[in-house]
């Protein structure tokens, strides 16, 4: 089974989970291929995705939010785990909810979410995004759990072996639906 893994980061941290992801996925004996999502042109050949996203003023990065838009239609063919990961604590760890997270699940059918803590070197940022953290108070440091988004991509392995094709859509139901396994 292949599995793309692919990852919206502009600082690089985001990436680095992804790569985590992509690395358990693989040990646990899946095929996996991890791209931008500005590099995917098309779905085919991919059996399974996990799209995520480094959040930012509570919004997902602009290529992953395309990249769902343009396959939409083949993404809810096959089966899909979201991620985002943003600021660590509070009160800046509200941010790290992005506004569109709903209605993308629900637009992709996808299995479950989680949000992930994320890494915070003001060095690497933009005037603009340093305000914004003036604003948040959000900490410096690096708050990623590799533990919990290593847990997390085993259960998304867990669920893809035993459970390969998508959730069937229900006529007039909701889409959106919690994920077999506990995730936030």
């Amino acid at each position: 089974m292949r599995v793309l893994v692919t990852v919206a980061s502009r600082h690089g941290a985001t990436w680095e989970i992804g790569e985590v992801i992509a690395e358990v996925l693989a040990d646990c004996g899946l095929d996996v291929e991890t791209r931008a999502p500005e590099d995917v042109a098309t779905l085919d050949g991919i059996d399974a995705v996990v799209l995520g996203s480094a959040v930012y003023l509570a919004h997902w990065m602009p290529s992953a939010r395309d990249l769902a838009d343009r396959q939409t239609q083949e993404l809810r063919k096959r089966p899909v785990w979201l991620f985002s990961s943003g600021l660590a604590v509070q009160p800046a760890a509200s941010a790290n909810s992005p506004h569109e997270l709903l209605a993308l699940r629900d637009q992709l059918q996808a299995r479950g979410h989680r949000s992930f803590r994320g890494r915070l070197d003001r060095s690497l940022l933009t005037f603009t995004e340093r305000a914004a953290i003036a604003g948040a108070r959000a900490r410096e440091g690096d708050h990623r759990d590799m533990g919990a988004v290593r847990a997390w991509a085993t259960e998304v392995a867990d669920d893809l072996i035993a459970h390969p094709e998508p959730m069937p859509s229900v006529e007039g139901a909701s889409l959106l639906h919690e994920p077999r396994h506990a995730a936030v």
